[in-house]
């Protein structure tokens, strides 16, 4: 019988890498046309697909400083102009999508125009403060009856849990296994265990806490490198990776096709 995770990326052990799409049209980085965006982004996609990786995820995190949704319709625009470009650039490859802040609405439309097999989701369930502000509610129940809206069932929503950049203050009383338990209540097709920041490693005690909570897919969400591939695998089916495999290890630099085959390299290791 197939993994959950077979049924959504193809694989039982999945390495996906972050195309950390430029700023996009009226965020103060914005700098680039939607053509240039969209060709950057499928160039990266490519480079990670070529390396050994089993998917890609499509985020605009450099539209920061981040606002909380509804956004401007051209943000998700420009997002499916880029997942288009993306999708022709891997081929049968699966994609996902995230549209920062709170803007799974958004994912979720993108992912469907462009043929992404699942979308990433802040604050899926219970509140969080992050560093953009109060995210006062849970998304599950609008966001799911939009996806039943526009036919978009086959479309799988990996959670975020306890989710970075925040403070977990409102839900201190919740140990992570409960946070769980909500998540796969409303309906998770997975979950996101991460580091408090970008680029920061993942507890592996709350890894092991995790897997010992669910049968969802289990999936990192940050700080992966490749002496730590292997032992994230002990407890993860997949790991999202994008600092490690851009210049200089840091998220905001173009995709290292070095550091990227590094990557794939210690999953094939650690088979």
């Amino acid at each position: 019988m197939k993994s959950p995770l077979h049924k959504i990326l193809g694989v039982d052990k999945a390495l996906i890498g972050m195309v950390h799409v430029g700023a996009l049209p009226g965020s103060p980085g914005s700098r680039q046309s939607i053509p240039a965006l969209a060709k950057a982004a499928a160039h990266e996609a490519r480079v990670l697909i070529s390396a050994g990786f089993d998917a890609v995820m499509i985020e605009n995190m450099h539209d920061a400083p981040y606002v909380n949704a509804p956004h401007h319709p051209a943000v998700t625009a420009a997002m499916t102009a880029v997942g288009l470009a993306v999708a022709e650039a891997i081929g049968d490859a699966p994609m996902g999508v995230q549209v920062l802040s709170l803007g799974s609405r958004e994912a979720l439309a993108v992912a469907l125009a462009v043929g992404a097999q699942f979308i990433r989701v802040e604050n899926f369930a219970f509140a969080h403060v992050a560093d953009e502000g109060l995210m006062p509610e849970a998304q599950a129940g609008p966001l799911l009856r939009y996806r039943r809206s526009i036919g978009a069932q086959h479309i799988a929503i990996f959670a975020d849990i306890k989710k970075k950049h925040a403070s977990h203050a409102l839900t201190a009383d919740l140990p992570l296994a409960d946070a769980i338990a909500g998540a796969e209540f409303f309906g998770a097709d997975g979950v996101i265990i991460t580091g408090a920041a970008t680029g920061r490693p993942t507890d592996p005690d709350d890894l092991a806490e995790a897997r010992a909570a669910t049968r969802l897919p289990v999936l990192v969400g940050s700080g992966v490198t490749p002496a730590t591939v292997q032992s994230l695998f002990r407890h993860a089916d997949a790991l999202i990776v994008g600092s490690s495999i851009k210049r200089s290890g840091h998220w905001s630099q173009p995709v290292d096709p070095r550091r990227a085959a590094a990557i794939a390299k210690a999953k094939a290791k650690a088979r």
